[in-house]
């Protein structure tokens, strides 16, 4: 088949569904397929600038949350204008995003939607849109069309799957998020010079929060637990890959507690330089909280630091207890427990016998339930039963 994965972000970019997106494409070929991407990243620069970023910047300044939906819609034009060139070139778009299905509509070209979380729900909670507000209201609207509309829907784990059939009425197929897991296998990585790469200490051990600096990540409870973890471990450092608004949060309580010394904050790391991140971390935090309504959900993150055999540590919400087993692959804290998670840091700290079980333990389950190979079979499945449609 000829298959174009659409997203009306930015190709690739910081966060899951870029990283889906590279994955899955990944695992289409592998079986043959012909696999193509367009984003927002393939339009013309001066475009995108004077069309879909500069004017819901200054509608911002007038009216908090205009912006995002001009911007949301201006991209959503500019795609669709892209998606008409390409009719009959394709057998089915998989859509990345709400904006990115209506973009499809009147194509021609069968459309299998992704649904990576809670569109209006995740505006609300990076502050874009406020709850309720008109644009609130708007983009839910759109949401529950973009649904109806797809020939198929994909969501990445349970709980979305019942929120697109309370909003809409579809019922959606459920097929949890992957990783390439040979990508991540730690026995064919050199880790030889990647502390020194990055600046990170190589006499400390080092606890890794690789997550977008988002509120629903929960990224400000690793640095309010680390002192109590520094106290009875001091050659700790805690180490952020990743941006957003959480930042000058961070920067703030870092300060306050004179941790300067003890937290590195990496900013935007290439994907493809991650997974030797993971592989050199004694502790990989992944610390998600509810957010307006907002859960984590099949952690690309978790899967990959499973993968990579570190042990995880993570918000006991959506479907982060899915993939973890407590005690067994992982731990779970409850959600900003700043006590509990220093406390869960400090048991695997404390023995690494048990360190070593649960990391063992995680990439068994990562090569038996979350490969990208069996992934893509069954969007491979998808796609046929939307193409038959058509």
């Amino acid at each position: 088949m000829k298959i174009l994965l659409s997203t009306i972000f930015e190709y690739p970019h910081e966060g899951g569904l870029s990283t889906h997106v590279a994955t899955l494409k990944n695992g289409l070929e592998t079986l043959g397929h012909q696999v193509d991407v367009l984003s927002f990243t393939d339009l013309n620069p001066l475009v995108r600038k004077a069309y879909a970023q500069a004017p819901g910047f200054i509608a911002s300044k007038i009216k908090p949350g205009s912006g995002q939906l001009m911007n949301d819609q201006n991209r959503m034009t500019l795609i669709h204008k892209e998606l008409n060139k390409l009719k009959g070139q394709y057998d089915v778009v998989n859509t990345q995003d709400v904006y990115a299905t209506l973009a499809a509509e009147g194509t021609g070209i069968p459309v299998v939607e992704t649904v990576h979380g809670y569109y209006s729900f995740e505006a609300i909670s990076r502050g874009a849109i406020a709850e309720g507000s008109k644009e609130d209201i708007t983009v839910r609207e759109r949401e529950k069309r973009a649904y109806t509309l797809a020939d198929e829907v994909v969501t990445v784990d349970q709980r979305i799957k019942d929120y697109v059939k309370s909003m809409s009425g579809v019922e959606a197929t459920a097929i949890k998020n992957f990783i390439d897991v040979e990508d991540f296998d730690p026995g064919k990585l050199d880790l030889s010079g990647i502390r020194e790469e990055f600046g990170i200490p190589t006499d400390k051990r080092m606890l890794f929060v690789p997550r977008r600096m988002t509120e629903k990540n929960g990224v400000i409870y690793p640095t309010l637990a680390l002192r109590k973890v520094l106290d009875r471990h001091p050659d700790t450092v805690l180490v952020y890959a990743g941006t957003g608004e959480q930042m000058p949060a961070i920067k703030k309580e870092v300060e306050q507690q004179g941790l300067e010394g003890d937290v590195l904050l990496l900013g935007t790391v290439p994907h493809e330089k991650m997974k030797y991140l993971y592989g050199t971390s004694d502790i990989v935090l992944v610390p998600s909280v509810h957010s307006y309504g907002v859960e984590e959900a099949t952690s690309i993150s978790a899967l990959e630091a499973m993968g990579s055999r570190s042990p995880v540590i993570a918000g006991a919400v959506g479907g982060l207890k899915e993939i973890i087993e407590h005690e067994k692959d992982g731990l779970l804290v409850t959600e900003k427990d700043v006590d509990g998670l220093s406390e869960a840091i400090l048991k695997v700290l404390d023995s690494p016998t048990f360190a070593e079980q649960l990391a063992r333990n995680a990439r068994t389950k990562i090569e038996q339930m979350y490969s990208h190979h069996s992934a893509a079979a069954r969007f491979e499945e998808i796609y046929m039963k939307a193409a038959n449609k058509a």
